[in-house]
C-alpha cells in the first residue's frame, strides 16, 4: 500500500542534486538533456523545481549520476502505521 503525504516529497532537492551534478560536468542544460535523451524542458523543469514531471523522466536524468527515485520511510511511525494496515 502506497500513501503519499504533502510535505515528504520535495522537488527542491532533486533540483539542487541535478544542477549542481551537471555543473559539474559542465554540461549546458542543452547538452546534458541530449546526453539523458530528455528533452531540454525537461532539464529545465527539473532544475526549476516543477513537481508536474513524469517519474520515468526524472529517473531518466537522475539515472545519468547512478541514482533513482524510490521510497523513503519518513520515520518510525509512519512505518508502524503501515505496517499495522499490512497486517
Amino acid at each position: 500500500m502506497l500513501f503519499l503525504y504533502s510535505k515528504a516529497y520535495k522537488m527542491k532537492g532533486i533540483a539542487d542534486f541535478v544542477k549542481l551534478r551537471r555543473k559539474q560536468l559542465k554540461f549546458t542544460q542543452e547538452e546534458f538533456a541530449a546526453r539523458a535523451g530528455v528533452a531540454l524542458t525537461v532539464i529545465r523543469k527539473i532544475e526549476q523545481g516543477k513537481n508536474n514531471l513524469s517519474l520515468s523522466k526524472v529517473n531518466r536524468v537522475l539515472l545519468m549520476f547512478g541514482h533513482e527515485l524510490g521510497p523513503i520511510p519518513l520515520s518510525r511511525e509512519i512505518e508502524k502505521f503501515e505496517n499495522d494496515i499490512d497486517k
